[in-house]
């Protein structure tokens, strides 16, 4: 038995990285898996593939989450596919650093709309199905960024804080109807961005993280698990620090 049994999950940005350890541990848990990306790629397809091998149902689909009616269409058409949504994990997110006297608004203005309102258009089309089932775990995957700030990051930073905030309101607004909605918020998680940063930046990230590594995928899905089942049945409204010490 699996803590997922007969849960549907849909997860954006999910074809690589920390999207695609969410999918994975959710499947092996015994979810099935709707995933999002921008397209529909051999990642998205190789993830497909890895899914596959639980034995349980997935489908990638591809859509612009910072679309709004975009993702009405792909919701609507998930829940036809799979009948129902249980778990939403708010996950697509990008970059476009920059101090702030040199940001354009083109910088900005695309990391709120991937990162911030692609959760807003998904809450809007999921939580009248959760709503209409009187259950329902929401994801925001925010950041150590949105609790601290970070120079350079000032549209991410902005974007994270606001989905901690956003996972707040809604475990208010819809708790009486038996949704729950929190948000984790990584430190320095060892993915292909952040290997590709030079090892002296590598190095002074370490420098700051009592345990004194960087955390992995895993440690990141792991907690995913944790709010989408049963185990946190209680919990609603809170962020999650996932970063080693890093900040307490």
């Amino acid at each position: 038995m699996g803590l997922l049994d007969g849960k549907v999950a849909l997860i954006t940005g999910a074809a690589r990285g920390i999207g695609k350890a969410i999918a994975l541990k959710f499947a092996s848990e015994g979810a099935d898996v709707a995933f999002t990306d921008l397209v529909i790629n051999e990642a998205a397809e190789e993830t497909v593939k890895q899914i596959e091998a639980f034995g349980h149902k997935v489908k990638a689909y591809a859509s612009n989450a910072a679309d709004f009616e975009a993702t009405q269409e792909v919701c609507a058409l998930i829940e036809q596919d799979f009948g129902h949504i249980d778990i939403l994990v708010n996950n697509a997110g990008i970059t476009k650093d920059g101090l702030v006297m040199r940001m354009s608004e083109q910088q900005w203005d695309a990391v709120i709309a991937v990162n911030m309102k692609s959760a807003f258009n998904f809450m809007h089309a999921v939580v009248p199905m959760m709503a209409r089932q009187r259950s329902g775990s929401i994801i925001n995957m925010a950041s150590i960024a949105g609790q601290t700030g970070n120079p350079g990051q000032v549209n991410y930073s902005a974007s994270k804080a606001g989905l901690i905030a956003m996972a707040k309101s809604v475990a208010k607004e819809m708790g009486p109807r038996g949704i729950r909605a929190n948000a984790i918020a990584p430190g320095f998680i060892i993915t292909e961005m952040t290997e590709a940063l030079p090892d002296a930046v590598k190095e002074e990230y370490l420098k700051l993280i009592p345990l004194k590594r960087g955390g992995t995928v895993e440690d990141i899905a792991n907690t995913a698990l944790y709010l989408a089942s049963d185990l946190s049945a209680y919990v609603s409204g809170q962020v999650i620090p996932v970063n080693g010490g890093m900040y307490c």
